[in-house]
């Protein structure tokens, strides 16, 4: 308490007089003379605070950092309800994103605004620990009467900054504040200690996140085959950058400080917009994991040449088209009946001079089919794949529609083709068509009943002739009823439909895929091709798939990457998956390579998710009724079964 009166008497010296005298740590005084500088009056009872709709814009521009630092505080919260204290967690300006503890502590800091929504940097509220870290870029702790607001004198606070584990960047403030009579010594301490673990988690959460970025851009490379590739992280970061692609943007260091600024602290949805101005011949990818952005593929779509026109006003096709690779029927893996029938199907139709629609869950492998159906009939023409999900509407336009000279700010000024024209002459499919805005699908049905495309900005329309293939995992016929999609797009996109069956419909040919990513993964990692133990096929056959084959094939590279031994790959090797399957597979015997063992926990799993429903069973699992229910007498499980 001595100290603490001297402390005061030099506040109100300093105040007075406007000098400083011996007392206060120096970090203290050089607070005040900033506060008093920076004209912050001294009889401040609250820092200001940000309305609702502020606070939830600003807690989701810095959710990753409330993720990783939740659980933290949420465990160190329960320690400080008995230590009369609250930790708080701030953004990068000292605004107040987070508040645990002490209830009653909590309820008293509104007073001052010391909880979410209040800003607590020096300018606006004086010396504090949380506005002072963020001034000195370290831990300080700041007790009573060393703060130069008056009224936040009762309070005692030690905060720690949180910096990004890659570039050291500050991301925010973890901060234990408590009452100034009852505030414990080693908070301090203890506050460094939060903040370094919170570090430590966003580490570990970039660098899975880099990885599976990379997984991403590894499963893409085929996809793009002609085209750069930019990896970004959710913070702009470039991930991986080719020499050629750096080379094209004439960018050396600045490329890194040019995705900082497309991507860093802006919203998922202003990602693609902002990348079209810096990179005006690019597109953008999205990459989510759990509904949440985590980066981004930034293609820089290949520099084509064309073969001489066709025809007088037409723009010739090019002869190698973004993502140009070849897929025939025979070599889409798959043997059961749902997959033997699908591919028998598509065979059909791809002859046909219609517009196909292809229905299915994501991951199924649309995109695998859609390139069949080309080969099948234009396998001298391009395929020119676009994705209308996850873009901006302008990007969308200019991307299908190519655009003049002057169109909008940033373009190219030479113009450039669109995806319509690049598809002269063979396939364009377009992905996640149920996401095209409602205004530009009036657009494509006249380029599909005219034959005619206009350039953003343009007069002149341009001739084209190409097969139009459509994907979608939505219900088109439910967007229409919503009013969200044309009715009379729909008729004239889905002149054939073609449904590929979800993974948990197709029994085992889950092995089949499963073997087949794995020996790819080893050979691209430099690995031997691990052999799959029984309890490891009888888990992956239990799981569901939600992701299906995209899932199913990130899991095992993921699996093959990080796998303890190179001549086994175990349940232990996969990601997390959920505990219904884990636990249906432990049924059979673990130590046993039995087949039936595994069919059985197979089954057992397939017909607990059916609520034991043996028709519904038997059409995931890919088999007849009749075949399954022979399948159940022999393997002792008709009691388990219902119609």
């Amino acid at each position: 308490m001595h100290r603490q009166r001297a402390i005061r008497l030099a506040w109100e010296t300093f105040l007075s007089e406007g000098r400083l005298v011996q007392g206060p740590p120096q970090a203290v005084s050089e607070s005040w003379v900033r506060c008093r500088s920076q004209g912050v009056w001294h009889r401040l009872s609250e820092a200001p605070r940000v309305g609702e709709a502020e606070l939830f814009r600003l807690k989701s521009r810095n959710r990753q950092l409330l993720g990783v630092a939740r659980p933290t505080l949420q465990r160190s919260s329960h320690l400080l309800s008995d230590a009369a204290s609250m930790v708080l967690l701030t953004d990068a300006q000292g605004l107040i994103i987070d508040a645990a503890g002490d209830r009653r502590v909590v309820e008293e800091g509104r007073r001052n605004h010391l909880e979410e929504g209040g800003r607590w940097n020096e300018a606006l509220i004086g010396t504090n620990a949380i506005g002072t870290a963020l001034t000195l870029g370290r831990p300080i702790c700041i007790y009573g009467a060393e703060h130069f607001c008056q009224d936040v004198q009762r309070w005692s606070c030690a905060a720690a900054p949180i910096h990004d584990p890659g570039d050291r960047a500050l991301l925010g403030i973890v901060d234990i504040s408590g009452p100034a009579d009852r505030f414990h010594p080693q908070s301090l301490a203890f506050a460094a200690a939060l903040a370094r673990e919170i570090e430590v988690s966003l580490g570990h959460g970039r660098e899975a996140a880099h990885a599976l970025l990379l997984l991403h851009f590894v499963s893409k490379r085929s996809v793009w085959l002609s085209d750069e590739i930019l990896v970004l992280d959710h913070r702009g970061t470039v991930v991986h950058a080719s020499e050629e692609a750096r080379r094209r943007l004439d960018a050396g260091a600045s490329l890194e400080q040019d995705a900082r600024a497309c991507i860093d602290g802006a919203e998922p949805e202003s990602w693609a917009e902002n990348c079209r101005r810096r990179f005006p011949q690019a597109s953008l990818e999205l990459v989510r994991q759990d509904g949440e952005a985590i980066g981004c593929l930034i293609v820089l779509h290949g520099r084509h040449a064309s073969t001489g026109p066709r025809r007088s006003n037409r723009t010739a096709p090019l002869k190698v088209a973004p993502g140009e690779r070849s897929v025939s029927f025979d070599a889409i893996i798959g043997d059961s009946p749902a997959m033997r029938a699908v591919k028998e199907r598509a065979g059909r139709l791809a002859t046909l001079p219609l517009p196909v629609l292809i229905e299915g869950e994501t991951g199924v492998g649309k995109e695998l089919f859609a390139r069949a159906i080309k080969q099948a009939r234009t396998p001298d023409g391009p395929f020119v794949p676009l994705n209308c999900g996850g873009m901006a509407r302008d990007l969308v336009a200019s991307e299908l529609f190519g655009y003049v000279r002057g169109a909008f700010t940033g373009a190219d000024e030479k113009g450039r083709p669109g995806r319509i024209e690049q598809a002269d002459g063979g396939v364009l499919c377009l992905d996640e068509i149920g996401e095209m805005p409602l205004d530009l699908q009036a657009y494509l049905l006249r380029v599909l009943e005219d034959g005619i495309v206009y350039r953003l900005g343009s007069h002149e329309g341009r001739t084209v002739d190409f097969r139009l293939v459509s994907m979608t995992n939505r219900d088109l016929e439910a967007e229409i009823e919503a009013k969200r999609f044309r009715r009379d797009l729909f008729y004239r996109i889905a002149a054939v439909r073609l449904r590929i069956p979800a993974l948990r419909e197709r029994g085992t040919d889950v092995l089949l895929l499963a073997r087949h990513f794995i020996r790819n993964a080893a050979e691209r990692f430099g690995r031997k091709v691990p052999r799959l133990t029984a309890t490891l096929e009888a888990t992956l056959l239990a799981h569901p798939w939600p992701g299906n084959v995209r899932e199913l094939r990130n899991v095992l590279e993921a699996a093959v990457a990080m796998a303890a031994r190179d001549d086994e790959l175990t349940e232990a090797d996969l990601p997390d998956l959920p505990r219904a399957s884990v636990i249906a597979a432990r049924s059979a015997d673990a130590s046993s390579s039995n087949l039936h063992a595994i069919e059985r926990a197979a089954i057992l799993a397939k017909l607990d998710a059916c609520g034991g429903n043996v028709t519904e069973t038997a059409r995931q699992l890919g088999i007849a009724r009749s075949t399954l229910y022979l399948r159940l007498a022999e393997l002792g499980l008709r009691s388990s079964a219902r119609s």
